[in-house]
């Protein structure tokens, strides 16, 4: 298995498994224009020219980014692509300098196991007023803030500000 950024013949792909996902009500959907617009974003896990898993890391400020759209094939999941490509999107962000990497969740066991904590969505305003505002979700929001902290120090002191 090989994960890799995404390229624009995986967008369709991308988008149907995300869509799947989206029509049993486990997270929101994704037009092909907003996965064109933000491809740079997203990585793939692919086996054998299959697209298996996908998801996107997307910057929200300038110590925080969100993992968004993270979707696994329904025959490929529990085999750890899930896993593999969250720890990629984070080293990604570590990388980049990012302190904290978010995930909008209700997979709260799954991100969990990463080392995610739960916070408040209320301690992420550069999240809720950017994106959050304008969801058909805002005001019966049932999902899950969970946080990765790439750098100890950070994870201190945020911790200490944001968990529940």
């Amino acid at each position: 298995m090989e994960i890799r950024s995404a390229t624009v013949q995986d967008v369709e792909p991308m988008q149907r498994l995300i869509q799947h996902f989206a029509q049993e009500g486990l997270m929101l959907p994704r037009s092909d224009r907003s996965l064109y617009e933000h491809l740079q974003c997203f990585v793939v896990a692919t086996h054998e020219g299959q697209l298996l898993g996908t998801a996107g890391l997307h910057i929200l400020w300038r110590d925080l980014a969100e993992i968004r759209s993270l979707a696994v094939h329904p025959s490929a999941q529990g085999q750890g692509i899930g896993r593999r490509i969250v720890e990629n999107l984070t080293e990604r962000a570590k990388n980049l300098g990012i302190a904290q990497v978010l995930s909008l969740t209700y997979q709260t066991e799954f991100f969990t196991k990463l080392q995610f904590a739960t916070v408040q969505k209320e301690s992420l305003p550069h999240k809720i007023w950017k994106d959050c505002i304008h969801c058909k979700k805002f005001y019966h929001c049932d999902e899950v803030a969970m946080v990765y902290y790439t750098q100890t120090a950070s994870r201190i002191e945020t911790e200490n500000a944001l968990t529940v």
